[in-house]
């Protein structure tokens, strides 16, 4: 999908660190690359949330969800997310005496942008950790502050309405 329909501060972004990874794109997420962009010898579990555009809400046919960004402000912010949930978890309970163990690994959340067709995923967040506990508590909670704080908007486009009657969803934890 081209970009040209969408505003300028709308844009695909990725940045990198040693506790994670956050990308904003256009393009089709990859489940089994993000995944694998995790992995780690030491991980002896990954937590996967694949969030895909469901075909209803509230009784309407959902056709599509268009998503924008502000990102340049959704990536330091996602960035951050990363940053607290490694900061939150910071060691795993599983450690030996001499030498405490990250709770976490690595984070991915890949998020998408423009139109995001019923079926298809429009978030996908990867935690690598020791233990599988963290992973799932580390996940749970960067989705929540995605959902949250991440200056990403939802349009909610409806089978038999005009697209000047699709609903902007606001960021929330439902």
């Amino acid at each position: 999908m081209s970009q040209t329909n969408w505003p300028a501060a709308s844009v695909a972004a990725r940045e990198e660190t040693s506790e994670g990874i956050a990308v904003l794109t256009y393009d089709d997420l990859d489940v089994q690359q993000i995944i694998a962009s995790v992995g780690d010898n030491g991980a002896g579990a990954t937590a996967v949330f694949i969030g895909t555009t469901r075909d209803s809400f509230k009784g309407k046919v959902v056709t599509r969800l268009d998503y924008q960004a502000y990102s340049k402000l959704a990536m330091k912010t996602m960035m951050s997310i990363i940053h607290a949930a490694h900061e939150r978890c910071s060691r795993s309970t599983h450690h030996t005496e001499n030498k405490p163990v990250s709770a976490i690994i690595r984070v991915a959340v890949h998020h998408r942008l423009g139109t995001v067709p019923v079926g298809q995923p429009s978030i996908v967040i990867a935690v690598s950790s020791p233990h599988r506990r963290e992973s799932f508590e580390a996940c749970e909670f960067v989705l929540e502050e995605v959902k949250q704080k991440a200056q990403i908007w939802k349009r909610e486009f409806y089978e038999g309405e005009s697209e000047e009657t699709a609903e902007w969803k606001a960021n929330s934890t439902a």
